[in-house]
């Protein structure tokens, strides 16, 4: 070992000379890389020795320095040539294409227009539906009541309904506790108010065990199979000409009924009263706040356009609405004829303890005679009272004149005798 080795770093003179080979090797092969690359930038520029022109500078500026690629120039492809030995063949090929393809846009041109006509007729097909959709619609409403243009659902059709029935109450409660002549005039600033109102009657109708005005139909049925003017029979006039006045008519379904009654009336032909039957003419007034239709006159009941003793039977059905409901009795007490009949149906929760005695007592002392009190039904109470001739009442006053008298206070009329219909806030 020589004075400046040190051990571990000596290197072997054989490995040196290697590793100095390997070094020339590697500076021998990155030469070659980089001639090649710079042969390979060469050939954009052009062959060795080759002069650039100034115009193309900025091409090759934006070629290599800011990498833009030039479009490359689009060569004009030529047709091949024909060859002369088949030109006959390329006409013929020719004229068989062009009718193909005629054929092909006529087909087109075809099924473009038969597409158009499908178009225009399933546009007039919606046009010529559409009316008989909405007449449909308007049917189906009018029967339920309903006014609207849209068709509703099951739960909005319910909505309705509860919206009618809280608006049918309300009206109701009105005709209830206000006079009728008060009545008279909210009838005629809303006159909508009598349609809703009654939109509203006949669906409470619907949920009823029996409708009054069917009763006293029923009524007149059976009495004319006894003459009329006779004992339990229809009171009227000799030749068969039966007045009926109806206070409160509502739609005047009465009448409707009194006429399909007296075309099906038929007379006995044989037995000893056969003689005594009449034909019955039946001439009814229909009065109530808005003409609803042709059958009705438009009256307060207070005041009805008929003159003294012209009616044989005068019918308050549901009809003593108002807070002077006294003044209609008295009113068809001026029309009513010597024995005449009032009829009178109310709802039973209007009488106190439902107990008609006040009210038939305050009738009577009107000059009425009760005949009969009906309150068979769930709902309704009947009351039938009937006006005495001259005679009579003559022959009253003077055995009243002849009893002994005695000095006794006159007797209070009870302060209710029909209570309004109020119903509970909801």
């Amino acid at each position: 070992m020589s004075l400046f080795e040190v051990e571990g770093w000596a290197v072997p003179t054989s490995i040196a000379v290697q590793n100095k080979k390997k070094g020339k090797k590697h500076d021998e092969a990155k030469k070659a890389e980089q001639d090649s690359a710079a042969a390979n930038n060469n050939k954009g520029l052009g062959k060795k020795g080759k002069k650039v022109k100034s115009t193309e500078i900025q091409d090759l500026f934006e070629q290599h320095i800011e990498g833009k690629v030039k479009p490359a120039p689009v060569e004009s492809v030529k047709p091949a040539p024909v060859p002369a030995a088949a030109p006959a063949a390329a006409a013929a090929a020719a004229e068989t294409a062009e009718p193909k393809k005629a054929k092909k846009n006529n087909k087109n041109k075809k099924r473009k227009h038969d597409d158009q006509d499908d178009k225009n007729a399933s546009a007039s097909a919606t046009t010529d539906k559409k009316p008989s959709k909405q007449a449909k619609t308007a049917d189906t409403f009018a029967t339920v009541g309903i006014s609207t243009k849209t068709k509703l659902t099951p739960l909005q059709q319910k909505m309705m309904e509860k919206l009618a029935g809280s608006r049918f109450r309300w009206i109701n409660e009105q005709l209830y506790t206000t006079t009728s002549e008060e009545a008279m005039r909210i009838m005629k600033a809303q006159p909508e108010m009598f349609d809703e109102y009654h939109q509203g009657f006949r669906s409470q109708v619907q949920s009823w065990p029996q409708n009054p005005v069917d009763t006293f139909a029923e009524q007149i049925k059976e009495r004319l199979q006894k003459p009329i003017g006779a004992p339990g029979g229809m009171p009227g006039d000799k030749d068969g000409r039966i007045v009926v006045a109806d206070m409160g008519c509502g739609e005047a379904n009465l009448a409707l009924q009194i006429k399909a009654i007296e075309k099906k009336v038929t007379l006995p032909k044989k037995g000893k009263a056969a003689r005594f039957f009449k034909k019955p003419k039946f001439e009814v007034h229909s009065f109530d706040l808005k003409k609803a239709n042709e059958r009705i006159t438009v009256a307060d009941i207070k005041n009805v356009p008929l003159p003294d003793e012209s009616a044989h039977v005068v019918v308050f059905c549901l009809a003593l609405m108002g807070t002077n409901f006294l003044d209609f009795v008295r009113e068809g007490l001026r029309i009513l004829k010597p024995n005449g009949e009032i009829w009178i149906a109310e709802i039973k929760s209007r009488f106190v303890e439902n107990d008609t005695v006040d009210f038939v007592k305050v009738l009577k002392s009107l000059g009425l005679f009760h005949k009969n009190t009906d309150d068979s039904n769930k709902m309704f109470i009947r009351m039938e009272f009937f006006k005495p001739n001259k005679e009579y009442i003559e022959n009253r006053d003077e055995k009243q004149r002849n009893r002994k008298r005695f000095i006794e206070e006159p007797e209070e009329l009870p302060k209710i005798l029909l209570k309004p219909c109020i119903y509970k806030r909801r």
